[in-house]
């Protein structure tokens, strides 16, 4: 009987030192979720690979587009005035989702005119992402062959393109909450 006492302490003793290594473990995740957020942030200011990598770089003019809003509007390249934003995202993105919020706050102190979301509705339904961005921006639905998206070399998801002067890129921002104060609405 006491060796079964000893051997049910010792398995006890062992749970619990478990136990404790599974919460420091879980700690350090957390801590390195931080750190990758925070780095995360400070690449998304840096500079893209622009003409030998993907996706839009400052400086690049972004090619010719024509597309349909959501509500009937059309958008081409000429529309979008100095300072507009363009937001791609992506209904089945993660990281779109994250994005939303943020984006969203933003978005409702600019001018609609100058904000345009461009929602990649390939692999999941967007009809949440068109109803809480509509209030706030135009928005153009894309499907698998998106003319907008190809028209920015938007290669990824979430991305927040600055419109400079003669339809330019002027920043290539991946956080809202990076995003430029811009004209009041």
């Amino acid at each position: 009987m006491p060796v079964l006492i000893v051997a049910v302490a010792l398995v006890g003793a062992l749970c619990l030192l478990n136990l404790l290594f599974a919460l420091g473990v879980i700690r350090r995740l957390r801590e390195q979720t931080k750190l990758i957020d925070a780095l995360y942030e400070v690449v998304g200011d840096m500079p893209d690979a622009g003409a030998g990598g993907s996706g839009p770089a400052a400086g690049d003019t972004v090619a010719d587009f024509r597309a349909t809003t959501t509500a009937g509007e059309l958008v081409a390249r000429d529309d979008l005035a100095a300072a507009s934003v363009v937001a791609f995202l992506a209904a089945d993105c993660k990281g779109c989702h994250e994005q939303l919020p943020g984006f969203l706050a933003w978005a409702r102190d600019q001018d609609r005119g100058r904000v345009l979301a461009v929602v990649n509705a390939d692999g999941a339904d967007p009809r949440s992402f068109v109803e809480q961005l509509s209030p706030v921006a135009r928005v153009v639905l894309e499907g698998a062959k998106p003319a907008v998206a190809r028209a920015f070399k938007v290669t990824s998801y979430p991305q927040f393109v600055v419109v400079g002067p003669g339809a330019t890129v002027a920043e290539v921002i991946h956080a809202a909450s990076r995003l430029p104060v811009g004209a009041p609405a």
